[in-house]
């Protein structure tokens, strides 16, 4: 038996490395041509060519009746999308959002992202040729403003979204530790405070993955993930994103940050109603001790530091809008969105995978495990809210399909991880 248990764990093993093997062959030869010429004014979306791009926009007449104020309606969007931040919530939101207003997105090439880890560049966007316009950049990317700026019209607005780093790190380690090998070795019930009690011994800053479990979300922004908290380097980039972004929200505070979000883009209440996508169960989430939280800050001192500033920013917009005005809209937002529960969801509440009757609207899970949360459509939902129930409901990946993105990789990708659990 115990010899039966040991092969099945090596031939488990070899195929593991077969899988990345194949994976890293993928995206060797469908990564795209890169522009030769990053400097070259020409591939610079023209001043020109944004006001056509704009003129073509559907604007609802409901945008411009429900603001109390004169503005328009922000449709040149960049959303920095971070890992673990509640940031598929906010992709749901921006897909409905450009869908409904006819808006020109910068899609990935056959997955759901932008070749990340790489950096990102112009030509991973579908059928991008130099001097193209788009209105709307939202997929996972690793940050490079320069690239990211070719593509959007000069007035486009950049949006990203913060996670307290203790929390955050907890959940890229349960989501991504089984695709970082260096983690393998790691034995005990707590994976988790297994690693954080000496974390070099699991950690190799060049190995397959490893940017997953430190400084995640200095390394979505482009920077080096490794940096000790009081390297110079560290602030100057915190500075330098400081003038990049128009509205860093936090996820902690998400209904606040949403009505940020409406204010600065002068968007309506029924453009930021949601539901709470790719949530876990309450029972994946490994507690840590006050010991290990503070470990995990010494581990992630940049995150640290970046949230920091940002948490700072935000509470001084919080206050220039307005703490009574604040909590008003909130409960408005609140009470819309227990409404559209009401309407759409059965039984009101996310389920696990398996009680998922709808495949539509089944979430992406992490290798190995079944943890994210979903939800079943109504039956007898009303005829008249069901596209917008339906579209509410859905995962990333299954709208990046309805709004026409080719994802053959990484649907490939997990029918192989799938595969190798089963095996």
């Amino acid at each position: 038996m115990i010899i039966s248990v040991k092969k099945k764990k090596k031939s488990g093993l070899v195929l593991w490395v077969l899988l990345f093997n194949t994976m890293l062959v993928l995206y060797c030869f469908t990564n795209p041509t890169q522009v030769k010429n990053r400097d070259s004014q020409e591939d610079t979306c023209p001043l020109r060519m944004a006001k056509l791009l704009n003129k073509s926009v559907i604007v609802p007449s409901e945008s411009t009746k429900s603001k109390s104020v004169q503005c328009s309606p922000a449709v040149n969007i960049m959303f920095m999308k971070t890992h673990k931040t509640a940031s598929s919530t906010l992709l749901n939101i921006l897909f409905r959002f450009g869908e409904k207003r006819k808006l020109k997105f910068a899609f990935p090439v056959g997955r759901n992202d932008f070749f990340y880890p790489s950096p990102f560049l112009c030509s991973h966007v579908k059928d991008y040729r130099p001097g193209q316009c788009f209105n709307i950049v939202c997929n996972h990317m690793r940050f490079d403003h320069q690239e990211v700026a070719k593509l959007l019209p000069p007035d486009a607005m950049y949006i990203t979204i913060l996670r307290e780093p203790v929390d955050l790190f907890e959940s890229a380690f349960h989501y991504y530790h089984r695709i970082v090998p260096f983690t393998w070795r790691i034995r005990g019930e707590n994976k988790l405070t297994e690693f954080l009690k000496t974390p070099e011994t699991f950690y190799s800053p060049h190995s397959y993955n490893s940017f997953y479990l430190k400084n995640l979300l200095f390394f979505d922004f482009g920077f080096d993930n490794n940096l000790k908290a009081d390297d110079p380097y560290v602030i100057r980039h915190i500075d330098n994103l400081s003038k990049r972004f128009d509205l860093v929200l936090i996820a902690e505070y998400f209904e606040e940050s949403l009505i940020l979000l409406r204010d600065t883009l002068c968007w309506t209440m029924e453009d930021i109603m949601y539901f709470k996508l790719n949530a876990r169960k309450s029972s994946s989430v490994s507690p840590l001790t006050p010991e290990m939280r503070a470990k995990a800050i010494e581990w992630n001192g940049a995150d640290w530091k970046l949230y920091q500033h940002f948490n700072a920013t935000f509470w001084a917009r919080i206050e220039a809008y307005g703490r009574e005005r604040m909590e008003q809209e909130v409960n408005k937002l609140r009470r819309r969105n227990a409404e559209m529960k009401s309407i759409c969801i059965e039984g009101r509440d996310a389920v696990e995978a398996q009680k998922i009757q709808d495949r539509r609207f089944l979430p992406w899970q992490p290798v190995g495990d079944s943890s994210i949360l979903g939800y079943n459509l109504k039956k007898d939902i009303n005829p008249k809210f069901r596209t917008i129930c339906e579209k509410m409901l859905t995962p990333e990946i299954q709208y990046l399909s309805d709004l026409g993105v080719s994802l053959w990789l990484t649907r490939l990708w997990g029918l192989l991880k799938d595969a190798i659990f089963i095996l």
